[in-house]
């Protein structure tokens, strides 16, 4: 029997209501156009994560974190630390748990609903390599990278969403964290998403969120800026100092993501299936916990299932497999009514060439239809998460706008059947190309690529015959010389700056 919660709690939120915006493509559009997994698959995969859960358990250390799983009734054995959670446990905390999860942005026009089938799609990972815009040499990634790959997320329209994409190698591990969120939320309006290792650096950029947003209750009331914790490793098992983080995420209210990431074929089953039974079992323990600490919290599940080359081991993010299980988690998002953050558009191309292109584009547009509602690693990552390219971000920001115009569908009603248009050419009144619904619909029905050419040939050649990696180059080049985002408020930038260690030059 299923245990499906029956009723659950919702958020509202200052962006319920608004006008869509006029783009071909907005934000949050709907999916669920594709799946993976017929209906009764899915409960059967949902209630073989709920029998793992209660038989094979998941591994905790002796902490604050196993003390909370006892005092709720779960079954704890300290020999072999593990925590066996009943069903009810889960039940309870589906029934808890918020199903829409508000993402704010600096500026308005970006906030976020994250449930149900709504759409939006970022950046993501933590790349420690970039190819440098100028020379196209790989190098470390600096604390600059993440505030320009800020800007270009700022300029783009179809990356919704700005996950810190790059690690800052050049700057001392204890002042990692805040600055780069500092350096994120300085470069883009757009909402910002990062990770803290401490307790100690969460409260620095919570605070620091606040003085931003004004105060406390502000920044609850619109959180520009929220968390992802890799708090699992698998098989089941807890990461005791990351769990630590996130329960005082969970106890300052701030929204979170529980990202858990097992590798099929290495650290999950090597059938699909298996590996989403075991991924699903993760996730539905961690919401249990974090509802255990807070009811109520504001928790998306994490799902972000890989694929191992079973020939190598490798890591392989490009992969059909990829996109086959990123849109089936969708689903188990769906039928537990909770948001969902997943992955696509990762590559294990080197270069922004063919090979990038075309499994980015697979495994965004199943991710995508699929309705998950917070697609990240969707713009800019190369080398299976190793490496960023500004161009990608350019190149990526394109095939996300494509992603989204599948995603929007086709609307049917009296006045697209056409019938009306179509007699008019018929009877030789007109052609196609020049009826009153052609140029109305021109802008409102067609998503024009911003980077991939359309032109002829000769035209082509007369604009110096660039292949698509060269123009979205020179792209990028021209956005990081001419964008400038809103910038932080003067008093309260400098504030920040006399109160933390800040890196980032003026």
């Amino acid at each position: 029997m299923s245990t499906r919660p029956r009723k659950h709690r919702r958020r509202r939120d200052s962006s319920e209501g608004k006008r869509p915006s006029p783009s071909v493509v907005p934000p949050g559009l709907s999916g669920g156009w594709y799946k993976p997994l017929r209906d009764p698959d899915v409960v059967r995969i949902h209630e073989a994560s709920l029998t793992v859960l209660e038989n094979i358990g998941i591994e905790v250390q002796p902490s604050e974190c196993r003390d909370i799983w006892q005092a709720a009734g779960a079954n704890v054995d300290t020999s072999k630390n593990r925590v066996y959670i009943p069903r009810q446990l889960v039940h309870n905390a589906l029934n808890s748990a918020q199903n829409d999860v508000f993402l704010a942005g600096r500026d308005p026009k970006h906030d976020m609903l994250l449930g149900g089938q709504r759409v939006y799609m970022g950046t993501g990972g933590a790349a420690v390599k970039i190819l440098d815009l100028e020379s196209q040499r790989v190098r470390e990634t600096t604390l600059q990278d993440v505030a320009d790959v800020g800007r270009l997320v700022d300029a783009l329209d179809n990356i919704h969403f700005y996950l810190r994409t790059c690690v800052a190698r050049d700057i001392p591990s204890e002042d990692l964290d805040l600055n780069t969120y500092y350096a994120a939320l300085s470069s883009t309006t757009k909402h910002v998403t990062g990770n803290c290792f401490t307790v100690k650096s969460l409260h620095d950029v919570i605070e620091m969120g606040e003085m931003i947003a004004g105060g406390k209750a502000e920044l609850r009331e619109r959180p520009f800026l929220s968390f992802v914790t890799s708090w699992t490793v698998s098989p089941l098992r807890f990461a005791t100092e990351t769990v630590q983080v996130l329960t005082e995420i969970v106890r300052q209210g701030m929204p979170v993501f529980l990202s858990s990431a097992p590798q099929a074929g290495a650290t999950s089953p090597a059938a699909l299936a298996g590996t989403l039974v075991q991924i699903h079992a993760e996730e539905l323990s961690g919401i249990t916990y974090c509802q255990l600490v807070k009811p109520g919290t504001p928790v998306v599940l994490g799902y972000v299932p890989s694929v191992s080359d079973l020939r190598t081991g490798n890591f392989v993010g490009g992969a059909a497999e990829f996109g086959l299980m990123n849109s089936a988690v969708a689903q188990l998002g769906q039928y537990c009514q909770l948001p969902v953050y997943n992955s696509s558009g990762l590559s294990d191309a080197k270069l922004p060439d063919v090979q990038a292109g075309y499994e980015k584009g697979l495994t965004g547009a199943v991710a995508a239809l699929a309705g998950a509602n917070y697609i990240h690693h969707s713009a800019g990552f190369l080398e299976s998460m190793l490496t960023v390219a500004y161009e990608q971000f350019v190149i990526d920001d394109d095939i996300n706008g494509n992603i989204m115009r599948l995603v929007r569908g086709i609307e049917v009603n009296d006045e697209t059947l056409s019938l009306d248009v179509i007699e008019q050419v018929v009877n030789g009144e007109s052609h196609f190309l020049g009826t009153q619904q052609s140029l109305e619909l021109m802008h409102t029905e067609f998503y024009y690529p911003h980077t991939a050419d359309r032109q002829s040939r000769d035209n082509w050649q007369a604009d110096g015959g660039l292949d698509m990696r060269e123009a979205a180059r020179r792209k990028a080049r021209h956005l990081l010389k001419t964008h400038r985002p809103t910038p932080l408020p003067t008093e309260i930038d400098a504030a920040i700056r006399e109160r933390f260690n800040i890196l980032l030059p003026l």
